[in-house]
């Protein structure tokens, strides 16, 4: 059970990395805000690749094809995020 913590948190380190490396732009989010946005955007990977396919991760928990999916779904997130939830003016 802690390794699979383990490997979510790091999943999701790696996935959101890269998608803030991807993704044009500064984003000022922090490190935890990092493996939120990898460990989110894995579950949209991962449901994306459902619809799409019509499979499920039967063969292990690491894929390469999990981790790009992870990746896809980070940067549709991270994306979602820029263009929704940063705003920063006063709304009245």
């Amino acid at each position: 059970m802690l390794g699979l913590i383990i490997g979510i948190i790091v999943v999701g380190l790696v996935a959101g990395a890269l998608a803030r490396l991807i993704v044009p732009g500064s984003q000022h989010i922090s490190i935890l805000a990092t493996i939120v946005l990898g460990i989110v955007g894995s579950f949209v990977g991962g449901f994306l690749g459902y619809l799409i396919f019509h499979k499920d991760a039967q063969e292990g928990f690491l894929q390469p094809s999990g981790i790009i999916g992870s990746v896809i779904g980070a940067v549709i997130v991270l994306v979602l995020y820029l263009k929704f939830g940063s705003r920063n003016a006063v709304r009245r």
